[in-house]
Parts: C-alpha cells; sequence; structure tokens
C-alpha cells in the first residue's frame, strides 16, 4: 500500500478516504436557465439547506457546483462567477468543514472564485483535449497553473477530471497516460466520473488509473451510490457525491438527510477498513 495519496489527502481533509458532499447551486445570474424574479434569495436559501444537512450527516468536505447553469458553457461568465462567490461567501460562517469549487467549465473562474471564498481545493478538467456536449474541451494546463500563481492560490490543490461528463478524450493518450500527464504537471488529484451526473464510471479505469499514479490520490468523481462506495473505496483515495444523498436519487432535488447520513455510515466503514489494513502494514 503506498501512503503517500493519503498523506496528500489527510493535509487537505483531515482524513482518509473523505467524503465529499456537493452542493448543486439553482441556476444563477448569466444562465438561461436562471430565474430573474425570484434573483439570487433562493439560490442562497437552497445552498444553505444542503450544506447545513449535508455537515450535519457529517461529511467530511463540501463542494459547490453551478449545477443548474443549464446548458452549461466552456467559458463562465463574470455574473456567473460572482454569483457563485456570493453564495459560498454567504454560507462561510457556517462551513465547519473544507471546502471546494467547481464552475463548469472553466478552469480560470473555477480557481478565481475557489481563491477568493478561501476554498481548499477546486474540480475542473485542467488536462487533455476532449470532445463534448458543450463544444470542444481544450484546457491550457500551463495558463492554469500560471493564473493560480498569479492571483495567490498555490496554496488551492488542483482536481482534474481525467474522464468528464458528457465528454469523450480525443486522441489514443489512455486515461492512465493522462493520469500521469496531470501528477507530472502538478495536478493535486485524478478524478474519474461516468458519461453524465449521478452515472457511474467504468471501473477499469480507476483501477488503471490507480495503477499508473499510485502515489496520486485518484478520486472517484461521479455514480456512486449506497451498495458500491466500499468497493469503490478499495481503490479509490476518497469519494465525491451528489446525486446519491438527494431526495429519491435525483440530481434535481434537495439533499436528503437520510441517505447523507447513510452514505457517511458506509465511507466511515471503509475508512476504518483503510486503517486497520496500512496499520497491518506498518
Amino acid at each position: 500500500m503506498n501512503h503517500t495519496a493519503d498523506t496528500v489527502i489527510e493535509s487537505i481533509f483531515g482524513v482518509v478516504k473523505p467524503l465529499i458532499g456537493v452542493v448543486h447551486l439553482l441556476a444563477l445570474p448569466g444562465s438561461s436557465s436562471f430565474d430573474r424574479e425570484a434573483g439570487m434569495p433562493p439560490i442562497v436559501a437552497a445552498a444553505r439547506a444542503d450544506t447545513e444537512v449535508l455537515l450535519a450527516a457529517g461529511v467530511d468536505a463540501v463542494m459547490y457546483s453551478n449545477e443548474g447553469d443549464l446548458p452549461y458553457r466552456v467559458d463562465v461568465g463574470v455574473e456567473q462567477a460572482t454569483a457563485a462567490a456570493a453564495v459560498i461567501g454567504e454560507l462561510r460562517p457556517i462551513l465547519t468543514a473544507p471546502y471546494g469549487v467547481d464552475l463548469y467549465w472553466d478552469p480560470l473562474a473555477t480557481l478565481a472564485v475557489g481563491k477568493a471564498v478561501g476554498a481548499s481545493f477546486v474540480r475542473e478538467v485542467f488536462i487533455g483535449v476532449y470532445e463534448s456536449d458543450m463544444g470542444q474541451l481544450r484546457p491550457d494546463p500551463g495558463a492554469a497553473f500560471s493564473y493560480r500563481h498569479m492571483i495567490g492560490a498555490d496554496d488551492i490543490a488542483v482536481f482534474t477530471n481525467l474522464t468528464p461528463e458528457f465528454a469523450s478524450s480525443l486522441g489514443t493518450r489512455t486515461v492512465a497516460d493522462r493520469a500521469l500527464g496531470a501528477r507530472f504537471f502538478g495536478c493535486t488529484a485524478a478524478l474519474i466520473s461516468g458519461p453524465r451526473a449521478g452515472e457511474p464510471f467504468r471501473f477499469a479505469d480507476l483501477e488503471e488509473t490507480k495503477a499508473a499514479v499510485p502515489d496520486m490520490p485518484v478520486i472517484a468523481n461521479t455514480g456512486i451510490r449506497h451498495d458500491t462506495v466500499e468497493r469503490i473505496l478499495e481503490v479509490a483515495d476518497g469519494a465525491i457525491v451528489g446525486t446519491s444523498l438527494k431526495v429519491d436519487g435525483r440530481t434535481e432535488n434537495r439533499v436528503d438527510p437520510e441517505r447523507a447520513a447513510r452514505m457517511v455510515a458506509h465511507v466511515r466503514h471503509a475508512r476504518e477498513h483503510h486503517l486497520s489494513l496500512r496499520a497491518t502494514e506498518s
């Protein structure tokens, strides 16, 4: 067992095998789905309610994403970024766990908001080239890491999605190749996702990525269910969960306290098993 990934994860979350609960923001200003008549108050209220439920359930971290901004864009508008920062800023007084940010599908906007709100980590697509339902994703890791340094955000962990939702990699490089590239460029963790939000990923992608970069955290990012999370965490170094924590397991619903608490229990069991194995090895 390689303990380097554990060390990195513990430095961010204070535990190994963290459960990162997702707060899906309602549509923000600038999105065609934004409710202009209602304005910002319902967005803040929904985010606050979900945050409170996740923290009460005992998740190890919270991540905010602009899930409601449908259809997604590859360049987030300044109005969306500032609205997301305003919402998270309203919630900072109640945030007792590490938190992160993802603004689909814009690494620079994500880093900017992450810096503004004091996030511990960000999630986006920082490497690779992909065809997607939103158009071509062509992140520039050199520009992103230079921007991160320029705004004083070097302490924010960078989680890069290697198998983005609604997208397919262009070219012949494997997921393991992209993982090696992500590590070489300085990304903190690699994420493995399914074809859409709430849908399972290919377990082989998770295994191949972890085998390629055993010393780098590899995090499961979509489609994690209560009956699969413990098996997933035998390989993955953490889990980002949104849909399975929602009422009726539907992405568009609010977080369900019972489903969240049950997921926390499964993750804690997986963590205890991992720590017992680690203790045996040492």
